[in-house]
């Protein structure tokens, strides 16, 4: 993660109290930065998820993982197989 996102009150880890996020920002720029975070930080490129996985790992930050795995797919930053059967992590 560069400097830019992870230092001052702008920077991602602003978003976080004890290693989890203390909401879902509502201002699309601030939540794209925790989007693009949790992408980066909890799954791995060219890998496939089952929807139970994408699950378990968005619990570990944030109770609400379902708000979070909308948000990352309408995001462009996981991607959803048409039959529903996984996730990738896209952009």
């Amino acid at each position: 993660m560069s400097d830019d996102n992870s230092r001052g009150s702008h920077g991602v880890t602003a978003l976080f109290s004890r290693g989890r996020p203390t909401a879902i920002p509502r201002r699309a720029a601030r939540r794209e930065q925790l989007l693009v975070h949790l992408a980066e930080t909890l799954f791995e490129r060219n890998r496939a998820y089952s929807e139970r996985e994408v699950d378990e790992a968005l619990l570990t930050v944030h109770d609400d993982f379902p708000a979070l795995r909308r948000h990352l797919v309408v995001a462009g930053l996981l991607t959803r197989a048409r039959d529903g059967s996984n996730y990738r992590r896209g952009r």
